[in-house]
């Protein structure tokens, strides 16, 4: 498997985690203010960072170029500004909204760097070696 998925995919446990703590958080305490950031440390840290460990790992070629990688650390980067502030904003410190909006331009950011990815073709050499 391609060290850009692994990367992914390790990720992508450790933003489960987070976010099952984040829901045991809020189903002892009964305190559900934080049910935004919990959806979003989900959705975009667990699933969405599995999906593109998955693209990588059926795409050994595209997971080889550099892109890929600053795709990794651009797309991390949003997620580790933007879902602690949201988590801490949505309690309360709403000093923390510019953070959240940095945090999720830099994530969209790294989407658009996985579109260019996703989209790219494949080399003439890379292809003829498939057929």
């Amino acid at each position: 498997m391609p060290n850009i998925s692994q990367l992914f995919f390790k990720s992508a446990v450790i933003w489960l985690l987070i976010g099952i703590a984040a829901g045991l958080q809020m189903g002892m305490s009964g305190n559900h203010t934080v049910i935004a950031a919990h959806a979003h440390i989900n959705l975009l840290g667990w699933v969405t960072s599995a999906i593109f460990g998955g693209y990588y790992a059926l795409n050994p070629a595209k997971a080889a170029k550099r892109l890929a990688f600053v795709h990794y650390a651009v797309y991390m980067l949003g997620l580790i500004v933007m879902l602690p502030s949201l988590y801490f904003m949505e309690r309360g410190n709403m000093q923390l909204e510019p953070l959240v909006g940095i945090g999720s331009m830099v994530t969209f950011l790294g989407v658009l760097i996985f579109a260019v990815v996703m989209f790219s073709r494949e080399s003439v050499a890379v292809r003829q070696a498939r057929a």
